[in-house]
């Protein structure tokens, strides 16, 4: 249970955040003079090479979701640990289907460029995310405590709340926080969304992999917020044409949900 002192820090800590996130939302987005051109360039790439590319991602997280339901009926492991065991194989086999892409095909060259001078724009756009997504939470529960809708919270933030082990804790903070930011925006951002844009309208190419990315993670409750985060973080890659943008602010949101979770005070 945390303390009344561990509250009026985790309160402060948040409150200061949300602070930043504003100050940075008027800098780098409001303000006439922070209105610049989009960095990122058409993606030369054809229809038939974008499909190769979900195909690769998909299909490795499909047989890494095989191979490890056969690797789990050799083992002997609670619940919470094969959670955790299924999530990595998932993740992980999406993710070298992605690399596949980069690193074999003729596409792959202009996929997912990353580069350095990324953590200025990186940690702007995740401060830029937290008061967002904050206000974004508190409306859609109400509207949903108000429509008597039942709904749960993510198994991920459970599992971090009752790990049973270090060992536990360590691997799904290295999920959360390194392999998911990676593959997740290899696949939505520098994947779908790069695909689309300047080839549909800019609120549809924004729209679509956000939609997409906030459908995937299956909860009702999170549902808009992971698509107003899926439209910040594409903003973030198309003005910058960094992946490794979008990538640091999807890490240092993660951490920064792990870090409220297990300071164990209801926000």
């Amino acid at each position: 249970m945390p303390t009344d002192t561990t509250t009026q820090i985790v309160l402060a800590g948040e409150i200061a955040v949300m602070a930043a996130g504003l100050l940075a939302l008027w800098r780098c987005h409001l303000r006439k003079s922070a209105r610049t051109p989009a960095a990122l360039a058409r993606w030369q790439v054809e229809l038939a090479d974008f499909a190769m590319l979900l195909a690769l991602a998909f299909g490795g997280a499909v047989v890494a979701a095989i191979t490890c339901s056969m690797v789990l009926k050799t083992l002997s492991l609670s619940e919470a640990s094969q959670q955790v065991l299924a999530g990595a194989f998932f993740q992980l086999g999406m993710l070298g289907g992605c690399l596949g892409f980069a690193l074999f095909h003729p596409a792959g060259r202009s996929y997912g460029r990353a580069r350095w001078g990324f953590i200025g724009a990186g940690f702007a756009a995740f401060l830029i995310s937290v008061p967002l997504l904050s206000l974004t939470g508190v409306v859609w529960l109400a509207l949903l405590d108000w429509l008597h809708v039942p709904y749960e919270r993510q198994s991920l933030v459970d599992l971090f709340a009752n790990a049973e082990s270090r060992w536990q804790l360590g691997a799904l903070l290295a999920l959360a926080t390194v392999v998911a930011p990676i593959t997740e925006e290899l696949v939505f951002r520098a994947g779908i969304f790069g695909f689309l844009h300047k080839r549909v309208p800019r609120w549809l190419a924004l729209l679509v992999p956000a939609l997409l990315f906030g459908a995937s993670h299956t909860n009702l409750a999170s549902f808009p917020q992971l698509v107003l985060l899926g439209v910040i973080f594409s903003i973030a890659y198309e003005r910058t044409g960094n992946i490794a943008v979008p990538m640091l602010a999807h890490a240092l949101f993660n951490l920064h949900s792990v870090a409220i979770v297990l300071s164990g005070v209801d926000l």
